[in-house]
């Protein structure tokens, strides 16, 4: 395991929740936490940071079967093929590619247990702390 310094090493970035209202959400975290909304989408999901992690409020469907609450979150990997290699090597099944216009995450992978989450080599948008560089 590497060290927490490692530039390398891949590091949580974002989370997302399915909620019923996005904006209020928004305000409440905003409000609270001083989180920056950075990006609204036209359904009305709200995405936030506090400059270090993403926080994805989306919009729930009444016509969808995705529950409120946690939906996935997302690591800010170097390499998305060596993850995604050690990933399969591991059992898991190999991230499937998510095609999207948002500039989000680029592959979506599900652990052991059947939790979603995502990884991007590019980030997750928002602010990012003054002490991190682009690459980080």
């Amino acid at each position: 395991m590497s060290d927490a310094s490692t530039p390398d090493r891949p590091k949580l970035r974002h989370l997302a929740i399915i909620a019923r209202d996005p904006e209020k959400l928004a305000e409440f975290y905003g409000g609270i936490f001083e989180m920056e909304l950075f990006h609204r989408d036209p359904d009305g999901s709200c995405f936030l940071s506090d400059g270090y992690l993403t926080l994805a409020l989306i919009k729930h469907q009444l016509d969808g079967e995705t529950p409120l609450g946690m939906n996935h979150f997302g690591f800010h990997v170097a390499d998305t093929s060596e993850i995604s290699a050690a990933l399969v090597a591991s059992g898991a099944d190999e991230p499937a590619e998510r095609f999207t216009n948002r500039p989000f995450a680029e592959y979506r992978a599900i652990d052991p247990e059947g939790n979603w989450f995502d990884l991007s080599a590019h980030g997750f948008g928002g602010p990012r702390p003054a002490t991190e560089t682009d690459d980080a």
